[in-house]
């Protein structure tokens, strides 16, 4: 361990003292946990006091672990809500840097004359964060701009706590079972993924030409222009844009801004980010959204965006469907299909736990979400259900929008918009179209599976008769009727079955039976006939 790294762990391991969260680890893999330890431990993390402690830790270890509180801020599904919306509290501020050393790195990062490269460039930055920092600009052709520019070094001091949080994820999970649940190793490359998009301002450069691609041909939304000839991995230059915050319109009493017109442009430009493009913006709080001349829409900051893929989207939508019917048993059961829930799961008591979630927050009638999506991650964490991340953030996201429509105009329906758009994506499931654009991926994955099932069955064989594979089933394996019954069943079952894949007209799930029926006909040869 090198003396930088050293020295940092120093400096986390004196605020882990300062607030006491050294006792809820406990000790390192030289000092194993006592009881006496995990006793302690316990004891603070049902401290009330928790959350502040959290958020001031993380403030005390400046920008890093800010961006880590900020992201477990928007994971309520493992934090629980106390500390979540605690954490969402943290200020990302940091001393402004100077304009000499903005001008260093805007020239190094653009390769040329920051008095070439712009007409005027303001010594005074707009706004500060421990990150970056934003200047107005004018371009020589004339454009107003604004431009991100990224602090000195910010990565190095980033990658060293990263290399120390991960080592103190790691002996956390091994060593502490209060921990371990939390699955920290895995939140640290999560941490990891979502730190490096943010600090890489192509990828900001890449979401906004996206976004802007899918509503080019809507005139009600708006989304800064990027100049590519001024931008870098560490600056980026767009449109300025002067616009109306969202608190001023809500506050307005003239006739300048139609509210009723705005939350619905506002309300239909996410779900169509959700459900028609699966490309949507990860933070649409109420400072990233401004209104501009004749009630457009502009969104800002699309460094934190979140993806789905087309299945997805199509299961996504099954269950805001299933979700705004109250049917918890096909909530339930669509959950499970997505692997979200484990089919072990007490879905008893689930189905009791969900029932009393709808008669709380919505009883007879249901037009918004008010809340329920939170108390929704909340249920799921008492599983232990851990969500996944583009699922918590559209949660989030989806909350955001509802209160800024709702700010708007109280009397929105937020589901009479939402209904028809998940029914038309749940409906293309059932459409041929659909099944034919996964059929030559489908195809190549058969085709490797056939190429593999004469190599497999021979060793599967091969291992039999050295009786080095054994099998386990509830029946006697030893019985000749059981084998014989056995093997009738799958050659039957598989005959009848007409659903799923295909491979040369055969479904894949018949293929699976009859080779489970050939293997066990090998078993009873060999047991029986050859013996």
């Amino acid at each position: 361990m090198d003396k930088e790294t050293k020295q940092r762990l120093g400096e986390i391991r004196q605020a882990m003292k300062k607030y006491g969260f050294d006792k809820i680890l406990g000790q390192t893999a030289k000092d194993k946990i006592r009881h006496k330890d995990e006793d302690e431990a316990h004891e603070l993390l049902m401290d009330s006091e928790i959350p502040v402690k959290l958020r001031l830790m993380l403030q005390d270890l400046g920008t890093t672990f800010i961006k880590l509180g900020q992201l477990l801020s928007t994971r309520p599904d493992v934090v629980g809500e106390k500390i979540a919306n605690e954490l969402s509290n943290l200020q990302d501020d940091n001393p402004p840097i100077t304009y000499e050393q903005v001008k260093a790195i805007v020239e190094r990062e653009l390769n040329g004359n920051i008095d070439e490269l712009f007409e005027d460039f303001s010594h005074d930055h707009l706004a500060t964060a421990s990150i970056g920092q934003v200047h107005e600009a004018r371009l020589v052709t004339g454009e107003r701009v604004a431009v991100k520019i990224q602090k000195e070094g910010i990565t190095d001091k980033i990658d060293l706590d990263l290399r120390i949080l991960k080592y103190i994820a790691n002996k956390a999970d091994k060593f502490n079972a209060n921990l371990r649940k939390l699955n920290l190793p895995g939140i640290m490359e999560e941490f990891d993924r979502s730190i490096h998009q943010e600090i890489d301002y192509n990828n900001e450069f890449m979401n906004m030409q996206r976004i802007e691609l899918n509503f080019e041909a809507n005139p009600n939304i708006h989304i800064p222009a990027t100049y590519s000839k001024y931008c870098s991995s560490k600056v980026l230059t767009m449109e300025f844009i002067d616009g109306t915050k969202l608190n001023d319109v809500y506050e307005s009493t003239g006739g300048e801004f139609d509210k009723k017109l705005l939350a619905k442009y506002v309300l239909d430009s996410y779900l169509q980010q959700l459900f028609i493009d699966g490309f949507f913006h990860g933070d649409p709080h109420p400072g990233n959204v401004l209104i501009l001349e004749n009630n457009v829409v502009c969104y800002l900051d699309l460094g934190m965006m979140g993806f789905f893929d087309e299945k997805f989207k199509r299961d996504l939508s099954e269950v805001m469907l299933l979700f705004m019917d109250q049917d918890v048993d096909g909530l339930i059961n669509q959950l499970m299909y997505m692997d979200i829930l484990d089919y072990d799961i007490d879905t008893n008591t689930l189905r009791r736990d969900l029932n009393d979630l709808f008669g709380r927050y919505f009883g007879v009638k249901l037009n918004r979400f008010d809340g329920v999506l939170e108390a929704l991650l909340s249920l799921m964490q008492q599983y232990g259900v851990i969500l996944p991340n583009e699922v918590v953030t559209m949660a989030r996201g989806l909350s955001m929008i509802e209160a800024i429509a709702k700010n708007l105009d109280p009397e929105i329906d937020v589901f009479a918009s939402l209904k028809p758009i998940a029914k038309q994506i749940a409906r293309q499931k059932l459409n041929p179209r659909n099944y034919l654009k996964g059929k030559k991926s489908n195809a190549i994955l058969y085709g490797h599976m056939l190429q593999a099932l004469p190599k497999l069955l021979t060793k599967t064989i091969h291992k039999i008769e050295n009786e080095e594979l054994q099998f386990r089933f509830e029946i006697d394996i030893t019985d000749k009727v059981s084998i014989i019954a056995l093997v009738s069943a799958l050659i039957i079952g598989s005959s009848v079955v007409s659903f799923g894949p295909r491979i040369f007209d055969m479904p894949v799930i018949s293929l699976i039976g009859y080779i489970i029926a050939l293997i066990l006909s090998v078993i009873g040869i060999k047991k029986f006939v050859l013996k």
